[in-house]
């Protein structure tokens, strides 16, 4: 895709994308939160019983990596839903989280 991706861009065709098939009413937060712990699920069982070194190369075999891809994706699309129907947003929630953090653990 060569145009430019932005949060709100991606949110909006998630929306669009389940209206059109008429999923909103089971677009809650408990079914999304629910939906997205299965996703992260998938993602951690590719990498369940592999090597540390393994796992830093899990992207060389291209079969494994579109499956690690797909999964980073419906991880995200989840999360990215939650967050329109919670009303976050999520780069500015992930901003605030970095600050706290650095306060929390100030470098050496």
């Amino acid at each position: 895709m060569t145009e430019h991706l932005d949060v709100a861009k991606l949110q909006r065709r998630l929306a669009e994308f389940a209206a059109a098939r008429n999923w909103q009413p089971f677009h809650t937060p408990k079914n999304l939160v629910s939906a997205l712990s299965v996703e992260a699920s998938e993602l951690v069982e590719i990498f369940q019983w592999l090597t540390p070194e393994e796992s830093a190369r899990v992207m060389d075999d291209p079969e494994t990596a579109h499956r690690v891809t797909d999964e980073v994706a419906d991880v995200l699309a989840y999360l990215l839903q939650l967050c329109e129907v919670l009303g976050i947003d999520a780069l500015a929630a992930l901003d605030a989280k970095i600050d706290r953090n650095e306060r929390r653990f100030p470098a050496p």
